[in-house]
């Protein structure tokens, strides 16, 4: 949360210099932006005017980031009225399909999945205003033109909403138009364990990462999950909850144990370089066996809520062909994110500095999985489409 430090007028004016050089110096998808960066320092600068606190200041830096609409690049604080980061402070999924805003996907367990909310709904309304009125607000004030990107980054950042208030969500479903609550409290599910693993029917394994792929601690009972189910005929990794970033040595232990060879997994460019220097850098990063291989069938499950490194250990996968890719689109988080603070505010900003991409040369924002569900037509008979279709397509794996 901001604090109510006092600072000088020249000390945010250093600051925002700071902030705004080296974004400008350092960011990886201007190529990919409506952005005007230079228009951004122009239209902003002139509030430093007007600031009286951090708060003020935090807020200002906030609406500078909102015309890079990204959702892998963002201040490391906020404010009570802030909106919550996406995916992890989002419960429903929706995009613009044929001009209008499809909910495509609802977080299993969370409060609009407990409020009946469900993929194929329409939504119409934010807090009584027109969807199309309210993603007004969050449009950057330097962009070329508002395309679907812009419109699909902003209706996610409106669902999910500001810590401090609860949203109304006006949703039309079968001609009926009903309004949703949903009040302002974190996802929060059953478990803090950092992985759950268990025997499913058939003697299938399965293994859910909980949202830890940034915790060290994870390799260990990763190891001690994959070990006691080695004797089962075919694995399930569920990675539909791994929203909240991580690191590449969580992410290279997963996959290690699933390859007798080192394979390469993700490849990366460093804009910066190339912008600086016109030398162009890239490289490709690997995966090195370690510990006792499971060479077992594997179906990994993703979907909206597979962000960051939960996307990497995904593609890489699939680029080693080690596993079926199996549910939605992932988060579509962009870049291998650096971190700084700003000097005098002391405020962190991590920003995506590093292109990513799979193997294929693809950028790994585009994904899509080799067995794409479909969840708009879920039938009631199912609580866990993906689920059910992994557990399908392992079987047909096992047997053959």
């Amino acid at each position: 949360m901001a604090s109510s430090q006092v600072l000088t007028k020249k000390q945010y004016s250093e600051d925002f210099k700071a902030f705004w050089e080296t974004l400008r110096d350092n960011y990886a998808y201007f190529d990919a932006k409506q952005t005007d960066w230079n228009k951004v320092k122009e239209i902003y600068e002139p509030q430093l005017e007007v600031i009286k606190n951090k708060r003020d200041f935090v807020r200002l830096l906030e609406n500078m980031l909102s015309e890079l609409y990204d959702s892998h690049t963002q201040l490391m604080t906020n404010l009570p009225d802030s909106y919550r980061l996406v995916p992890s402070g989002l419960d429903i999924w929706a995009e613009l399909i044929d001009g209008n805003y499809i909910i495509t996907e609802v977080r299993r367990q969370s409060h609009a999945d407990s409020a009946g909310v469900r993929a194929g709904m329409k939504v119409v309304s934010v807090d009584g205003i027109p969807v199309e009125k309210a993603l007004e607000t969050l449009f950057g004030k330097s962009l070329k033109s508002i395309d679907a990107e812009v419109k699909n980054w902003a209706v996610k950042v409106l669902l999910a909403g500001k810590h401090n208030t609860a949203s109304d969500i006006g949703i039309e479903h079968n001609g009926e138009k009903i309004v949703y609550r949903l009040e302002n409290v974190d996802y929060n599910p059953d478990t803090k364990s950092l992985i759950e693993s268990k025997i499913l029917d058939n003697n299938v394994g399965y293994i859910k990462i909980n949202n830890s792929l940034f915790n060290n601690d994870l390799i260990g009972d990763f190891d001690n999950s994959i070990d006691s189910l080695f004797d089962t005929d075919g694995l399930i990794l569920d990675l539909r909850d791994t929203p909240g970033g991580g690191n590449s040595v969580v992410a290279r232990a997963i996959m290690s144990r699933f390859i007798d060879k080192e394979m390469p997994y993700q490849k990366h460019e460093l804009p910066a370089e190339e912008r600086e220097f016109g030398v162009k850098r890239s490289w490709v990063e690997y995966v090195t066996s370690r510990g006792k291989v499971y060479s077992k069938p594997l179906v990994v499950l993703a979907d909206h809520w597979t962000g960051s490194m939960g996307e990497g250990i995904t593609i890489g996968f699939d680029a080693m062909k080690r596993a079926t890719i199996v549910g939605t689109r992932l988060a579509g988080l962009i870049g291998a994110k650096y971190d700084f603070t700003l000097p005098n505010t002391n405020i962190g900003v991590s920003y995506a500095a590093e292109k990513l991409f799979h193997i294929n040369g693809t950028p790994r924002e585009n994904f899509t999985p080799e067995i794409n569900v479909d969840l708009q037509f879920n039938n009631k008979d199912s609580n866990d489409k993906i689920l059910d279709e992994g557990i399908k397509i392992l079987f047909g794996k096992i047997k053959n």
